[in-house]
């Protein structure tokens, strides 16, 4: 059975499939203009000293995202 989880949960070195967005506005625009749509796979490959912000990798970039942000973005646990 796939796992839902926000992306906010993810550790470093897994790996998601993006499912939805949870957010309106300016933050869902900016999520799809970075390329965070339904089917996107993303890893987390890390997260800072303090645990906010985490880094993804999303289509080839490495872009920091909030935790109060990410956890706006639903997604499927993959294991690879």
């Amino acid at each position: 059975m796939d796992e839902i989880i926000t992306i906010d949960m993810l550790k470093a070195g897994q790996n998601a499939t993006v499912l939805r967005l949870n957010t309106k506005g300016d933050m869902r625009r900016r999520f799809i203009d970075l390329g965070l749509i339904e089917g996107t796979d993303i890893t987390c490959v890390g997260k800072s000293p303090l645990g906010d912000p985490s880094a993804f990798l999303i289509r080839g970039a490495v872009i920091a995202i909030r935790s109060e942000d990410a956890s706006t973005v639903e997604a499927v646990l993959t294991t690879d």
